[in-house]
């Protein structure tokens, strides 16, 4: 099996921590060249420090705020602009806050709209050209398994990830003509910062204790365990590996057996 990513340089958006720098850390392992992106510079410094230079890769990272379009705009463009070469894409955003879909504003919605989708379109156009050229490409979005089955009090998130999954799907049947794979890979409960969010808001709205609600996640996982950022990543690293070459337009579930649906 050809997991050699020697050579190739893979874009890692939300990178500075949870499942943005664990898959970035895992593709480092395989041999790319990591670029990080995201918004706290002090972060991105500490980062990439923690990828792999076995294969003397040389990292960087991107400062870039999701929330302001032109702010990742200038960021990737200014990258090309210096003859980088992009032959992977991972697109991992922040998710919205917590909230019933009934007691949501619109403007919640073009906050994550723009967060995610128009962002991930902005990085896609800046990029494509150099996928196209280098004859080999993988777009990797980290989404959500709402997008299957969607999870109650998450109605923004649920919303806008399943735009995403819709837009990759049709990217996939766009871009396989150029050998470019599109996936999204869609974590369930990942000891990350993320985690630790919803554990609080599950804390102040329920009145139960931490142990309480933890019993409850593992309750409707059949491996019995919250997963860890490594797991997950090195599943994105697969599907930007050599030997993914044949799978695209798919929704990978990374959840432990969590989604009770096929």
């Amino acid at each position: 099996m050809n997991l050699d990513l020697t050579g190739k340089t893979a874009i890692v958006c939300g990178s500075s921590q949870g499942l943005g720098l664990a898959t970035a850390i895992e593709l480092s392992l395989l041999g790319a060249e990591v670029t990080l992106m995201a918004r706290n510079e002090n972060k991105l410094k500490e980062a990439v420090k923690k990828l792999d230079i076995s294969k003397n890769q040389k990292h960087q990272y991107l400062v870039a705020d999701f929330i302001d379009p032109e702010s990742v705009k200038r960021a990737i463009t200014n990258y090309i602009n210096k003859n980088n070469t992009v032959n992977i894409l991972v697109n991992n955003t922040g998710g919205p806050k917590a909230g019933n879909l009934s007691d949501t504003i619109p403007e919640e919605f073009i906050n994550a709209f723009n967060s995610h989708i128009i962002c991930n379109q902005v990085l896609l156009q800046v990029v494509l050209p150099s996928m196209k050229a280098s004859g080999y490409g993988r777009i990797v979005n980290i989404i959500s398994i709402s997008v299957k089955q969607p999870i109650p009090g998450l109605g923004v998130s649920n919303t806008i990830r399943g735009a995403v999954a819709n837009w990759s799907k049709t990217l996939a049947n766009e871009l396989g003509q150029f050998g470019i794979t599109v996936n999204n890979v869609l974590p369930g409960y990942t000891r990350t910062a993320r985690y630790d969010s919803l554990l609080e808001d599950k804390l102040e709205t329920t009145g139960k204790s931490k142990e309480e609600i933890e019993t409850g996640f593992l309750s409707g996982i059949p491996l019995n365990k919250i997963g860890d950022p490594a797991e997950f990543g090195a599943a994105v690293a697969f599907l930007c590996s050599p030997a993914a070459s044949y799978i695209t337009g798919i929704n990978l579930p990374v959840d432990r057996g969590r989604l009770a649906c096929l």
